[in-house]
């Protein structure tokens, strides 16, 4: 006789047990990757002896001469910034990936393989000033911003050797920026990397199996449902993902069926950069802390090939959990066994969508 009913038994024996699942410990699916987590929602009632207090930050200049990044200063490679006054890109001084690497491969034994990657490493300064955030820019500058990420996808994507382009921000120290000027960095590599050809696989058997694009049906979902959505406009939406494993967590996810930053047209550009502001203040409103996190989008490769599955979204990874000085850390069992979380994505979302859209620094609303 087996110890445990199946989960079909359980199903059936429990007709209405509803939410009531979402109270004890259980797993969930995401669709992107098809891999499980934890959620321990009773973990919450632990007892913790742990910092909860806010931490105090100093004000940030609007101009910083020991930055690299501002205007007019050195950077660390020995180069000088210009004077700009918008936005500044310019190719990272200290790469991971080179466009210079010479084609290379090693194998032994069919269990050590090594091959060269080619790419390009760019940096985009967001503002001349040293104290912005996106949740402080005002909406017209992050537009621009917006812009700079299409014309560099687009740019980096038409060289012969470039697969893939990856946009991401480290926001903070606790996420290892070392810089804390408003920037994000821009990679074009030769290869489609790990988290995005997975969630190439997961849509692409979606699309084979269902007939509908994965995202597209999940945006429906949770429009529908409501429970998980932080914020949205007229072409985004924000949820803290079903399958959340960050505290706060969030996917934006475009309303319409688009692959890349490049197909945004100027109203879609626009609407992102609300979407954004709107999201990075609700995060700084939460503790009252400039918010740590990591963001990137994951688009469509740009290797020539079609990938009609593929639906333009960007993740959104903090690290905080009670506090400013709280994190979440991936540890234990997460490392040796399956990601896991205490708090449900639902109980999250419901916080970061109480929270107001004026930022705590800012005694009036940023304009929508």
């Amino acid at each position: 006789m087996d110890k445990k009913l199946s989960l079909e038994d359980k199903v059936i024996s429990e007709p209405n047990s509803g939410n009531d699942l979402f109270k004890h410990p259980h797993r969930r699916f995401n669709p992107l990757i098809r891999e499980w987590l934890i959620v321990s929602p009773q973990r919450l009632k632990r007892p913790w002896q742990g910092e909860v207090e806010k931490r105090v930050e100093e004000e940030k200049p609007t101009y910083d001469p020991a930055c690299y990044l501002c205007p007019g200063n050195e950077r660390a490679g020995g180069k000088q910034n210009p004077a700009y006054d918008s936005i500044f890109i310019f190719d990272n001084d200290y790469p991971a990936l080179l466009p210079d690497t010479p084609p290379a491969k090693f194998e032994e034994q069919n269990l050590l393989l090594a091959v060269s990657e080619y790419g390009i490493a760019r940096v985009i300064c967001f503002s001349p000033r040293h104290d912005l955030t996106l949740a402080l820019m005002e909406t017209a500058d992050l537009t621009r911003v917006v812009h700079a990420w299409t014309e560099q996808s687009r740019q980096l994507g038409d060289l012969p050797n470039v697969g893939y382009v990856q946009i991401f921000e480290n926001r903070g120290a606790a996420m290892g920026a070392s810089n804390n000027h408003p920037h994000c960095q821009i990679w074009g590599q030769e290869t489609i990397p790990n988290e995005p050809t997975k969630e190439l696989l997961a849509q692409a058997d979606y699309l084979s199996t269902h007939g509908n694009c994965l995202l597209c049906d999940y945006t429906s979902l949770e429009m529908r449902d409501g429970s998980r959505i932080v914020c949205q406009n007229s072409e985004w939406l924000v949820v803290v993902p079903f399958w959340a494993i960050w505290p706060f967590e969030t996917l934006i996810i475009s309303k319409s069926h688009l692959g890349s930053l490049s197909d945004l047209n100027s109203n879609q550009q626009e609407t992102l950069a609300d979407i954004l502001k709107r999201l990075t203040t609700r995060y700084d409103n939460l503790f009252e802390v400039s918010f740590p996190y990591s963001m990137g989008f994951h688009q469509t490769p740009t290797t020539g090939e079609l990938y009609p599955a593929q639906h333009l979204h960007a993740h959104f990874y903090p690290p905080l959990l009670r506090s400013a000085t709280v994190r979440k850390f991936m540890v234990g069992y997460e490392m040796l066994g399956n990601a896991q979380r205490d708090i449900t994505a639902e109980s999250s979302a419901e916080r970061l969508r109480a929270l107001s859209e004026i930022h705590y620094h800012r005694a009036e609303p940023f304009p929508t």
